[in-house]
């Protein structure tokens, strides 16, 4: 399934015009304060009823201002998630998950109650009551009652934005099997890069109103050009990477890329298992020449792809090492005497220790 967007709105000072395109998996909506994101899902979810536009789940039109379609919120069967859970204190968790599954149209189908139950990990939390709940398990309970009322598309409103650090570290694998092991379209809002990298398989960047970049989200977030909206400290780039094997004397794990291979710190997962890094555009030095008597140990071929310059005295340049993406963080100086420029092959050396266990995606819970 996927949700097709077309939307525009104008309020006084401001003016929404976006369109994209979700598919299955989970799609970052993400942008600065402002930039439109909670119009947008308050016109797909019908909360909105904006100036023009059209919304379509597959062949189901939810909107559709040119022909007057609008259904109304509750015919549109849409799962929403708040910075809250809002969950029922007065019910027990199965309660509350029950109450979404009352909420699933006759015939409608949907995800099993014991499936998402496993998958959100709250087999153990059933008969307990919201107060007796850590913030991260009421969240986790409140995914679980949206998945189970059997959604067409579900929204989430920054969901983890109201959770300290480790409530968000916990909650994160919990979605990441949901989008890998269900099939409903998520439309995930947010500001927090660490979050999109971690869960995002799509990235619409918003920008004043306007979709900046969209596209899969590798290619969005090592894209020089949407540095201006991702922000130069946030910049970086996603790279897959399959463990090959631990070395007990260094300490170090040895990842392939399509590039070669990284040396990362230990990565307590077994050989074989399939991560997703995150390589801050800051840890990427580009050499012109293959460096020698180097510390160094994540020396990767490339090609520049792409040098967008901003206004100081930094640029930001595009990398292609295999089929891979990459970021670096470079001064507008060191561009010109390098001679970098679109095609020019080069080196990129990653800094071994600047990948923390926080820039490392698809670890199961527990693991790392």
């Amino acid at each position: 399934m996927s949700l097709d967007v077309s939307l525009r709105h104008r309020f006084e000072g401001f003016a929404l015009d976006a369109e994209f395109s979700a598919p299955d998996g989970i799609t970052a909506l993400f942008g600065r304060s402002g930039a439109g994101k909670t119009t947008v899902v308050d016109a797909i979810a019908g909360l909105l009823q904006p100036d023009e536009g059209k919304v379509s789940a597959d062949e189901t039109v939810l909107l559709d201002t040119g022909r007057g379609i609008a259904l109304p919120a509750h015919r549109r069967r849409i799962g929403y998630v708040f910075q809250e859970g809002r969950l029922f204190p007065h019910l027990t968790v199965r309660q509350n998950l029950a109450f979404g599954r009352w909420f699933a149209p006759r015939g409608a189908g949907g995800e099993d109650m014991d499936h998402i139950v496993e998958i959100l990990g709250l087999g153990h939390l059933l008969d307990r009551r919201p107060g007796r709940l850590s913030g991260g398990e009421k969240q986790r309970v409140a995914i679980g009652r949206a998945f189970l009322s059997a959604p067409r598309i579900l929204l989430m409103d920054e969901p983890l934005a109201s959770l300290d650090q480790p409530r968000k570290a916990e909650i994160l694998p919990y979605l990441q099997r949901l989008r890998t092991e269900t099939r409903i379209p998520i439309l995930y809002v947010s500001h927090s890069v660490a979050e999109i990298v971690h869960l995002a398989t799509t990235v619409v960047a918003m920008s004043r109103g306007r979709v900046a970049r969209a596209g899969p989200a590798a290619e969005v977030l090592s894209d020089p050009e949407a540095v201006p909206i991702i922000g130069i400290d946030e910049a970086g780039a996603l790279l897959p990477a399959t463990i090959l094997g631990h070395d007990a004397s260094t300490g170090l794990t040895a990842l392939s890329v399509s590039g070669g291979q990284l040396q990362l710190p230990h990565i307590d997962a077994a050989v074989g298992t399939v991560l997703s890094l995150r390589i801050h555009a800051e840890d990427v030095i580009i050499a012109t020449e293959k460096p020698t008597g180097l510390s160094a140990l994540n020396i990767l071929p490339a090609t520049v792809s792409a040098i967008h310059e901003g206004e100081g005295p930094g640029a930001a340049v595009g990398l292609r090492s295999g089929t891979d993406r990459l970021l670096a963080r470079v001064t507008r100086s060191s561009v010109r005497a390098l001679g970098l420029a679109p095609g020019k092959p080069c080196y990129a050396i990653v800094n071994s220790t600047a990948v923390a266990r926080s820039d490392i995606g698809g670890l199961e819970a527990g693991e790392g």
